[in-house]
């Protein structure tokens, strides 16, 4: 009778803990407010497979984020053109949740091949949790190179359309009607979307300057502000931009092309010429080998 209880007293707490942790998580859940994503853009696919988990522990970690950390990592959202997609401590959290699913993989296929290593789901929770980041500031190389190559094109447009006649709302949407898709084309219909919005063009355009962060479209929205500001004819100022941006991308290809000779030299000494070395020097090795020298 005593073992009888003694198991049921086991029993009973186990189900008790197991009903607590059940009823605690069902009001951590419950706490999470649901996002309203009404005027948010789609977060990216990987965050996308898994935004429940990275929406519940983004209000538990926002709290613990600094003001200062979190303004830097909004600025490198901006940058990537994810600002309206996902916030800094959703960015946070999907770095650990992917850290965390890393870690579950790499210790599933290690426990495939009866293999255990903690330091080996440790740095699967580690390549987890810092490719994100990766991730972002690729986005954000890619995107600064897509906004160069497209600048002068987009310029061009703008000067025709004022030397035509057009004000500076006109050119831009026949900018964003005729330009090429891709960075500029977003960003300059965010422009327009905050100058509807009530926005004025100078705070509109100033808000792309800081998101871009590059000084090519710093110098060409200043330039905007000033003429605006004081007056000036924008056409020959906007040729001579365009002009300047078009300069730039040539000296910058060229200074691209130049570095290439550079980079070629280290997998040419490493990977290339010791196996040249090998094919030459073989048969050589091996007829001397022959002959017993």
């Amino acid at each position: 009778m005593m073992e009888n209880f003694i198991i049921f007293l086991i029993a009973a707490s186990v189900a008790l803990s197991v009903w607590l942790l059940f009823w605690l998580s069902s009001r951590l859940v419950s706490a999470v407010p649901e996002q309203d994503r009404t005027w948010s853009d789609p977060p990216p696919l990987g965050f996308k497979i898994v935004w429940w988990p990275i929406q519940w522990l983004a209000h538990y970690l926002a709290p613990f984020i600094t003001q200062k950390r979190y303004d830097a990592r909004l600025a490198q959202l901006r940058q990537a053109g994810l600002d309206y997609a996902i916030n800094p401590s959703q960015f946070l959290s999907g770095r650990i949740v992917w850290g965390l699913l890393f870690a579950a993989i790499i210790y599933w296929i290690a426990a495939s091949f009866k293999f255990y290593s903690l330091l080996l789901i440790l740095g699967g929770f580690i390549l987890g949790y810092y490719y994100p980041a990766i991730w972002l500031t690729d986005l954000i190389k890619l995107r600064r190179i897509q906004m160069l190559k497209a600048l002068p094109f987009y310029l061009d447009i703008i000067t025709l359309c004022v030397e035509s006649g057009l004000n500076i709302n006109g050119a831009l949407q026949q900018a964003v009607a005729k330009g090429p898709k891709g960075v500029l084309q977003a960003e300059f219909q965010r422009v327009l979307r905050d100058v509807r919005a009530g926005s004025s063009r100078s705070d509109a355009l100033r808000s792309m300057a800081q998101r871009l962060n590059h000084t090519a479209v710093t110098n060409f929205t200043s330039t905007l502000i000033q003429a605006e500001a004081t007056g000036m004819s924008l056409g020959p100022i906007l040729r001579a931009q365009s002009e300047q941006r078009r300069n730039e991308r040539f000296t910058r290809a060229e200074k691209i092309a130049m570095e290439a000779p550079v980079k070629l030299l280290f997998p040419l000494i490493v990977f290339i010429f010791p196996c040249v070395f090998i094919i030459l020097l073989f048969p050589i090795a091996m007829k001397i080998m022959a002959q017993g020298f």
